[in-house]
């Protein structure tokens, strides 16, 4: 009886001593206990643990001490290295895509590797399951043959980045019928680079001019330049193929005109005396346009054929589809991104290369959105308030200013003033002099002082602060505003700060949102 108390004593005092040790708790499982709650020196057991909570992010964790990055649920993230990075953001491919395609010479290549004969058989069946005209050609097969002998290691990196890219590109041409060939189109045009920006201002996958995108849908600012942006452009690309193809019937006629435009294609079949055979029309049309055909049919061929030349392209670490979007409700930089997510800044940037200063803006009535890899995209729906909340106090931290908003115009009037020349003009709206010149019939660089000239800038131009500008000020005197050509409600209302929409639309008795060019809006009540 003795040894049993004695034994109860000492068993009651080591109790004791742990439980001094360490402390204990029995709490009922919730998201924030589960999570966020469990301190180092107090064990929690949970009553009824969720496992929904289990491989959360602890993202309080990160904006209680921004150092700390829990990346537990994004093993394709941790795994994206240097090399891969620093290919998706590499530039130079589209400089040597270029030069190619302007200094091809067209002479004879020997390439022994690939004889005359199996080049034709291939370009035959090529030919028969294609809309394209794919018949052998010299000059054809001296572009292939070049860009085996000089340009292969070039095509492989080309090849990889297509993995990610074509997904894209061929959901976006099947929805408006077209042939899913054209997606080597974007090689040719930009090398696959979103940020790749022509001598002429030719600018994103597609290559769009300034203008030809306003048209299309693709707006310029400040912050953001959606020419660039890989799924807009890629649609807008597809809708403006489908309009060439109503006007020409023919594949071949509509890759020439989307190089060089309808009306130089229309000229070379005049010129040709009506022939509609691109083979026939070539020296009809520009040198650009000359090589752009034989570079695209190259392209095809290597693609199609990579097995066979034994071409060895890496594999990226994220393809498309295993990426999603969020639509942002509040201003967000690349580097608060990157320390809620842990998805470098670099992957960022390639993902998102329409944010031009690594910032996405919140504006009204415009959807911008974050495309993120997969498993990072659930990580910031769960914790979307407090990502906004960590955003919003590291912006009140640094006391950081932002650029100001400001919307490209597409065109505007410009009024010279004392001092003014045409450098000087062209280089405050990023544009060539000779631009200038042409845009205003100018036959010479004098100007004189409150002659007017259009001009289509390329840098942004806040209207409100430009009384030259052919849209109206957005001053309390101004009643109205003319509607012109590809303006709608929403482009409208961003000339005049503080007008939405539905103003708009209220004062001006409208149940639509169809205009017309010519019509007179109230911009201001009353």
């Amino acid at each position: 009886m003795l040894k049993q108390i004695l034994c109860m004593g000492l068993l009651a005092a080591a109790t004791s001593v742990f439980a001094q040790e360490k402390k204990e708790r029995v709490e009922k499982a919730n998201f924030r206990v589960q999570i966020f709650q469990k301190s180092d020196d107090t064990e929690i057991k949970l009553a009824e643990p969720d496992p929904e909570f289990a491989n959360k992010l602890p993202i309080s964790a990160v904006i209680r001490d921004s150092s700390k990055v829990a990346l537990e649920d994004l093993p394709k993230a941790m795994k994206i290295d240097s090399l891969w990075r620093a290919e998706l953001t590499n530039s130079d491919l589209f400089d040597k895509m270029q030069e190619s395609i302007m200094d091809q010479d067209y002479e004879d290549v020997v390439y022994d590797e690939l004889p005359t004969d199996t080049l034709k058989a291939r370009l035959e069946r090529l030919n028969a399951r294609t809309p394209f005209n794919i018949e052998y050609n010299p000059i054809l097969e001296s572009v292939i043959k070049s860009y085996l002998k000089r340009n292969k290691h070039s095509m492989e990196r080309l090849m990889a980045l297509s993995t990610y890219y074509f997904p894209l590109f061929e959901q976006e041409l099947d929805k408006y019928d077209i042939p899913l060939e054209i997606k080597y189109l974007a090689i040719v045009e930009s090398a696959l680079n979103p940020r790749a920006k022509s001598r002429v201002g030719a600018t994103g996958l597609w290559q769009f001019m300034f203008t030809t995108g306003k048209m299309h849908g693709l707006d310029v600012s400040s912050y953001v330049d959606e020419r660039m942006d890989p799924v807009r452009s890629t649609q807008a690309a597809a809708e403006y193929m489908a309009s060439l193809y109503k006007v020409f019937g023919d594949w071949d006629l509509v890759l020439a005109s989307y190089n060089s435009g309808p009306g130089n294609v229309s000229k070379a079949i005049r010129r040709s005396g009506g022939a509609t055979d691109y083979w026939q029309l070539r020296r009809y049309l520009p040198r650009e346009t000359a090589g752009y055909v034989p570079a695209f049919l190259a392209t095809l061929y290597l693609f199609e054929y990579a097995d066979e030349h034994k071409f060895q392209p890496g594999n990226p670490e994220v393809v498309y589809f295993e990426t999603d979007t969020i639509q942002v409700k509040k201003l967000l930089t690349f580097d608060q991104i990157t320390k809620v997510t842990g998805v470098e800044k670099e992957m960022l940037e390639f993902l998102n290369p329409s944010y031009k200063l690594d910032i996405i803006p919140f504006v009204e009535d415009e959807k911008y959105t974050l495309r993120l890899p997969r498993p990072a995209t659930g990580t910031f729906v769960n914790n979307e308030a407090a990502i906004y909340n960590f955003a919003e106090s590291q912006l009140a931290e640094t006391k950081k200013e932002l650029p100001k908003y400001v919307e490209t115009e597409d065109r505007i009037r410009y009024r010279v003033r004392n001092g003014d020349y045409l450098g000087k003009i062209a280089a405050r709206y990023g544009v060539g002099v000779s631009s200038i010149k042409r845009w205003n019939n100018l036959r010479g660089n004098n100007i004189r002082v409150g002659q007017y000239l259009t001009i289509y800038p390329r840098k942004p131009v806040s209207v409100a602060s430009n009384e030259n500008t052919s849209k109206p000020s957005s001053s309390s005197s101004q009643k109205t505003y003319t509607v012109r050509k590809g303006d709608s409600l929403w482009s409208i209302s961003k000339k005049f700060p503080g007008v939405t929409v539905q103003n708009l639309r209220a004062w001006n008795d409208m149940n639509s949102n169809s205009l017309k060019p010519g019509m007179k809006l109230k911009v201001s009540k009353g």
